[in-house]
């Protein structure tokens, strides 16, 4: 399992729900999909899921979290009983062997029965728009709760990408469910905030979220990125290039050791023991400033010296 620090409470992170490290979290994908845009397939038996999710916390994951819908672009909603079914025994394996599983689901039936299967956060891309029973779960069962940045869902969300602002305009709007979910129980320091890159966003505006992570760290809450394989890397190469999702890894880990440094909470990913590697050079190039701040501070004033 991970080598990180042991967990060092925060204000904004409950210490007994919500993991928080010294180094940002790792939390490990788990597509329990046929149809995701990186992984579809690959891991859609019980058995080849719960084999990569032990490997993804033997790796060096902190949280897996699991997922039986796929979210990507033009994805069809997929019903909660067939969800059910998808994620229920994996859920359930992976915690009964120790491993801090994620449910990540829209669905509030599928969210309460993936925390009774031991699952200890939810990790909901449509922020409760989706399910407006799903506040009611995460308050009533006081765990984690990953609000992301939602406006429609996968198969129409891209009509949906115009902003006026986009990092202001995001703002506005987890400022807005944050009030919603709040009035109906779910306490503040439960919520980890996602921008949401590539929901609702074209890449110009992944890019101008990712820039300004700083400001999104600054309204309070924890913050957990999701640029894994995402396709507004493949802008970063030759426009005639058709880049596979699978061989963005080098540019995800790029983004994040940024996003480490920048402060954030945590990091969603695909290839954890590179992205766990980009975890530990942010931490220790903030130790470095630490200590090179320290050795200033130490150095005798040269105006007083003479």
């Amino acid at each position: 399992m991970s080598d990180v620090a042991d967990s060092v409470p925060t204000p904004s992170v409950a210490k007994e729900a919500t993991p928080r490290r010294a180094a940002c979290v790792v939390m490990g994908i788990l597509n329990v999909t046929p149809d995701s845009f990186s992984d579809g397939g690959l891991h859609a038996d019980t058995t080849r899921a719960v084999k990569h999710g032990f490997t993804l916390a033997a790796d060096g994951a902190d949280i897996v979290d699991v997922g039986g819908e796929s979210t990507r672009p033009g994805a069809r909603p997929v019903p909660p009983g067939e969800e059910l079914t998808r994620v229920l025994p994996v859920v359930r394996e992976l915690a009964a062997g120790g491993v801090r599983v994620s449910i990540d689901t829209m669905h509030a039936q599928v969210a309460q029965a993936a925390l009774e299967a031991g699952a200890f956060m939810v990790n909901d891309v449509s922020g409760g728009l989706a399910d407006p029973r799903m506040a009611n779960i995460v308050a009533d069962a006081g765990v984690p709760y990953v609000l992301m940045h939602w406006r429609a869902p996968s198969h129409r969300m891209q009509r949906h990408a115009d902003y006026q602002d986009v990092v202001q305009d995001v703002h506005r709007e987890l400022r807005l469910r944050i009030q919603e979910l709040t009035s109906r129980g779910v306490r503040e320091e439960q919520i980890v905030l996602d921008p949401g890159l590539g929901f609702a966003k074209r890449p110009e505006h992944d890019w101008a979220l990712l820039a300004r992570l700083s400001s999104f760290n600054a309204l309070g809450f924890p913050v957990l990125v999701g640029a894994s394989r995402k396709s507004f890397l493949t802008t970063l190469y030759d426009p005639a290039c058709q880049v596979p999702a699978a061989e963005r890894d080098a540019a995800t880990t790029a983004v994040s050791a940024l996003a480490a440094t920048a402060g954030v909470w945590g990091i969603r990913v695909h290839n954890v023991p590179a992205n766990r590697d980009a975890v530990r050079v942010a931490a220790a190039w903030h130790a470095g400033d630490r200590e090179a701040d320290r050795a200033d501070t130490a150095q005798p004033d040269p105006a007083q010296a003479r």
